[in-house]
Formats: C-alpha cells, structure tokens, sequence
C-alpha cells in the first residue's frame, strides 16, 4: 500500500497552544480521518504525523507555526494557496503567526475541506506512480 503523508507543527509553550493551532488541530484529525475513508479503498494510506516546535523556533519564525506538509510539499503548493500572516494571542504573545490565504479568504484556522482537496489532489500525483517527494 502506498503511503500519503501529512504533518502537521505547531507551537507548543507549557503543554499550550494557541486558539488557531489548536482550532487546525481538530481540523486536522477530521481531514485525516476523511482522507483515510476516501484513500484506503484505492490502496494509499494516510499517515499524520503531528509535531510541536518550542519557542525558541517559533521566535525564529513564526510561519513556522500552524504549518502544514502533504506528501512533501506545503499543502499550500497542492491548492494554490499563498501564505499570510496576522496577529496572534496566548502563548504566540503579539506576534505576526501564519495564515493560509486562497480565492480571496484568509484563514487563520485551516479548514478541513482545505486540506482533504490537498490531500486528494497529493494522492492523484502518488497513485499516477509520480514523485510524491
């Protein structure tokens, strides 16, 4: 069975996140577990792998943070999709923290539906026996 992997990073301070990253994270499990139901039956597998940056990364830079990859690539690539940037609270303080802006809609957090149309699109590239990275 081939594979189709998804990572997701957030920020992560004092076992906390912030409202965004924590509002992706349920996105993120929906998305998975969708893609699971649409994927497995055609013979790829989702794999996630979720992973937390500290703070030092994150004061780095922050569009690190809420940050998503599918099948090597920035989900970003998958749905023509730029990145942006807004002001953040909680453990993020008062920096400028990633948005994923497509067809005119900024989102701060990453919708399910954003990220299973990536996902699909990803598995399209991998069942066609191309470079999946």
């Amino acid at each position: 069975m081939k594979t189709l992997s998804i990572v997701w990073q957030r920020l992560v301070s004092s076992g906390g996140t912030c409202p965004r990253c924590a509002g992706t994270g349920d996105e993120v499990e929906r998305a998975y577990r969708q893609l699971r139901k649409q994927l497995i039956p055609l013979g790829i597998k989702p794999v996630l792998e979720i992973r937390e940056i500290d703070q030092a990364a994150f004061k780095a830079n922050p569009s690190e943070s809420n940050r998503i990859w599918i099948a090597g690539r920035p989900m970003e690539e998958w749905v023509n999709a730029s990145v942006g940037s807004s002001p953040c609270c909680s453990v993020c303080g008062d920096s400028e923290c990633r948005t994923v802006d497509v067809g005119g809609t900024s989102y701060e957090v990453v919708p399910e539906e954003l990220m299973v149309k990536a996902g699909l699109i990803a598995a399209l590239t991998i069942n066609a026996g191309q470079d999946s990275r």
